[in-house]
């Protein structure tokens, strides 16, 4: 296997009597509407920092803040949108060997489109570009209930 390969989905081999109940992928609206709203704001900051260095020209901030969010989007967009995250009835399975087992859960939290969780040891996974990062969340709790695995 090519040593720069990552992998988009989980490749962990499933435990003894574990099965995937759902899988969470981002989404292309909200990675959109993600991008533009990050675009909004390098514009802004751009023509900022060129005004507040005395730049005569501040409107090339807002070209420069766009096209730099556009093609990170364009070019990142493949890999942020094949991105998966299966929910087991015991862990949390997502790209590149990112495991949290459910009990080890000991916080969630939304940052914008994004559902951010938080484990015993610090470790901190994101599950990004919801549609409804607060049923992403509702669902993962959803489960841990189910197999006792809240604290």
């Amino acid at each position: 296997m090519n040593s720069f390969y990552r992998s988009l989905t989980p490749t962990a081999t499933l435990n003894k009597d574990e099965t995937v109940i759902t899988s969470f992928t981002g989404n292309k609206r909200t990675y959109i509407r993600d991008h533009i709203w990050l675009a909004g704001f390098a514009m802004l900051f751009g023509m900022a920092a060129l005004w507040l260095f005395g730049n005569a020209h501040i409107w090339t901030g807002a070209v420069g803040g766009f096209f730099a969010i556009a093609i990170r989007g364009f070019y990142l967009a493949s890999d942020d949108l094949k991105a998966r995250w299966d929910l087991t009835n015991q862990r949390i399975m997502g790209p590149q060997e990112r495991i949290a087992d459910l009990t080890e859960i000991v916080e969630m939290k939304v940052i914008i489109s994004s559902v951010q969780l938080i484990t015993q040891s610090g470790l901190k996974h994101l599950i990004r570009f919801q549609v409804d990062p607060q049923d992403t969340i509702a669902q993962i709790e959803k489960v841990k209930v189910q197999q006792g695995a809240t604290r």
